[in-house]
């Protein structure tokens, strides 16, 4: 079973968001980067990108498949995770730490449409 963190909020296309006051960090879960095998390539939007909930930011790509990012939130990049340019492996290794990109969010209320941890486990099974 891939590892489910409490207290993050998940989006039906795999990604996570950790909420630290005004900024969450968004990357993908542990089921996803499982799914994917190793990943090879990641995608990332520039600092100061406007990114949308439900939208495309960039994309994850694996030996296996490339698969999109899509923002479980909205708002302005404030910092994307420069680790992975080189080390995009890092996903595999914990996809919970390595992040992809920081964002400062726009509206805290497009929080309530993403699942809790149980319900993303519910989901996944």
């Amino acid at each position: 079973m891939a590892k489910v963190i409490e207290g993050l909020y998940y989006s039906e296309s795999h990604e996570f968001v950790r909420v630290e006051g005004d900024f969450g960090y968004v990357g993908i879960t542990d089921y996803a980067q499982h799914a994917l095998g190793n990943v090879v390539y990641v995608d990332m939007p520039e600092v100061d990108d406007e990114v949308t909930a439900g939208e495309e930011f960039g994309a994850v790509e694996s030996v296996k498949a490339a698969s999109d990012l899509i923002s479980p939130v909205s708002g302005t990049v404030v910092e994307v995770n420069e680790a992975l340019e080189d080390e995009p492996e890092l996903i595999n290794q914990d996809a919970f730490e390595n992040w992809i990109i920081k964002v400062e969010l726009s509206d805290k209320a497009e929080l309530e449409n993403l699942m809790d941890a149980a319900a993303y486990e519910a989901m996944c099974k």
